[in-house]
């Protein structure tokens, strides 16, 4: 069974840092492309960032660029987002999500086969 668990949610004031990770099991995803998105309340998933198999391409969301970093392990299986100067906005329910058929980075959510369950990231004003 391919599970992506992913840690490191919890609660911060706003301008600090947070270090998300996401453990995939069941299958390796080294040679796919994987993303973070992201689920306010009222509001639909957004994108955030992706990454592509080898790790070489990175993008994202204008609204985090320059403040967010995804990176991957790929001998661990594992995607990680490391969120500096977290803004009240920020708070959101970030899921982690592996692509099945694509190695380049991939921003519509129908790129991603795979979801985590979800880690909550509050930030206070």
């Amino acid at each position: 069974q391919v599970q992506l668990v992913e840690s490191g949610g919890g609660l911060v004031q706003a301008g600090g840092s947070l270090r998300l990770s996401c453990a995939a099991s069941g299958r390796t995803f080294s040679s796919n492309a994987m993303g973070w998105f992201r689920q306010a309340p009222g509001k639909a998933r957004e994108f955030v960032a992706t990454i592509s198999w080898s790790g070489d391409s990175t993008y994202y969301a204008d609204s985090v660029k320059g403040r967010f970093t995804i990176s991957r392990d790929n001998a661990k299986n594992t995607v990680y987002l490391q969120m500096n100067s977290l803004k009240p906005e920020d708070t959101a329910v970030y899921y982690c999500a592996a692509s099945i058929l694509f190695r380049t980075v991939q921003v519509a959510a129908g790129a991603y086969g795979y979801w985590g369950q979800g880690t909550q990231v509050t930030v206070s004003s």
